[in-house]
């Protein structure tokens, strides 16, 4: 199992491509950053735990501004490097797509 995420200059295409919004992407810290976004509370407040590691995950500008708080917690508390790795990846694209006027942030599990 694992989470790829990419960042779009516009709401991805889910059939057909979506290369023509994509601005960056990151896949290889897809397993790390399932473990840890799976530990999370669905039910619970914060945004990152409503990822869904087995199906696609959209977080527009503003969810990612959100979600940027709650990865700086779970880097603070993450003993592992893989996971570490994977969160400051995750922080700079939701950091990017928060500065970026009408993004998304996908997160793609499988």
């Amino acid at each position: 199992m694992g989470i790829e995420l990419e960042l779009h200059s516009g709401r991805p295409a889910r059939k057909g491509s979506s290369r023509d919004t994509l601005l960056r992407g990151s896949y290889e810290h897809g397993e790390a950053l399932a473990r840890v976004l799976g530990t999370l509370d669905r039910h619970g407040s914060g945004k990152l735990g409503w990822v869904d590691p087995y199906g696609d995950t959209l977080f527009n500008e503003q969810e990612a501004q959100a979600a940027r708080r709650e990865v700086a917690a779970l880097t603070q508390g993450c003993a592992d490097d893989q996971q570490k790795a994977a969160l400051l990846d995750l922080a700079e694209l939701l950091e990017a797509c928060e500065a970026t006027p009408g993004s998304y942030l996908w997160f793609m599990g499988d």
